[in-house]
């Protein structure tokens, strides 16, 4: 299927590695100029490589900003182009008790997963109303409806993602501009690859075998284990394209069954 992307430019945050770079690279793949975006040089311009080698006919190019330092914020939106669909990716996640997240991890939680969506989205979304058309994807999560005990600071921010999303949904009434989030479950990123090796080796498993005991202590998951990041990157391309004209303003869920509602 031609997703009719092609012409189109796409700045992804957080996309130099794991889900977001899972984005970048499908977007590309159908025809998107694309924004890479990490927080230091070094981690871009390893990226844009990895991006160009998978896909060569790509264009691809990077810009380095970390979300919770409002200097490199600002350079960012300063810097950056003419864009067409914004797909809010970036995220940081931790397991913490609640008494002991402090002041500032929360302040850090909130700049870097909320906040990021709120400047990226205040910078680019007037363009996309005057010109016709626009994307606004927020890579949201099941935590933000069903938020765990010892992620709450992370649950949180993910729900006023989602509050956010629909509000800026409603700035869009009558234009051919859509903002939309997608509600993902429990995905194997880089980070929880990473967590997942440190269980197995701390058990003496092979890291196969604690992957699919993590996944099954997910008693509501319908899959039974952990979503690959290329399955949520076919719904946010799917929703960055032309096709999905109709959805606006939607929590579209790609949990894996995760969440028990209907709705």
């Amino acid at each position: 299927m031609d997703l009719g992307l092609t012409g189109r430019t796409a700045f992804v945050s957080g996309s130099t590695q794991g889900l977001g770079h899972a984005i970048a690279r499908t977007l590309a793949d159908e025809g998107a100029a694309v924004v890479l975006n990490g927080r230091s040089e070094d981690r871009v311009e390893d990226a844009v490589e990895r991006l160009r080698a998978a896909v060569p006919s790509a264009q691809v190019e990077g810009i380095a900003a970390d979300f919770a330092d409002q200097g490199d914020v600002h350079r960012l939106l300063q810097s950056i182009g003419e864009i067409d669909i914004l797909v809010n990716n970036v995220g940081i996640f931790e397991v913490a008790a609640f008494e002991d997240v402090s002041d500032d991890d929360w302040q850090r939680y909130f700049d870097v997963n909320l906040m990021s969506g709120v400047r990226l989205s205040r910078r680019l979304l007037p363009a996309m109303l005057e010109q016709g058309w626009g994307r606004i994807v927020f890579v949201g999560s099941e935590s933000g409806v069903n938020v765990p005990a010892d992620m709450t600071h992370y649950g949180a921010t993910k729900a006023a993602m989602l509050a956010l999303s629909n509000g800026l949904a409603k700035a869009t009434r009558g234009t051919r501009v859509t903002v939309n989030t997608i509600l993902g479950g429990p995905t194997y990123s880089d980070g929880v690859a990473r967590t997942v090796e440190l269980i197995a080796q701390a058990q003496g498993v092979p890291v196969d075998e604690a992957k699919s005991a993590i996944a099954a202590r997910n008693v509501t998951s319908l899959l039974q284990r952990f979503i690959e990041p290329d399955e949520i990157a076919s719904l946010a391309a799917y929703l960055a394209s032309p096709l999905s004209s109709a959805i606006n303003g939607a929590a579209v869920r790609a949990d894996g069954g995760t969440l028990t509602t209907t709705l």
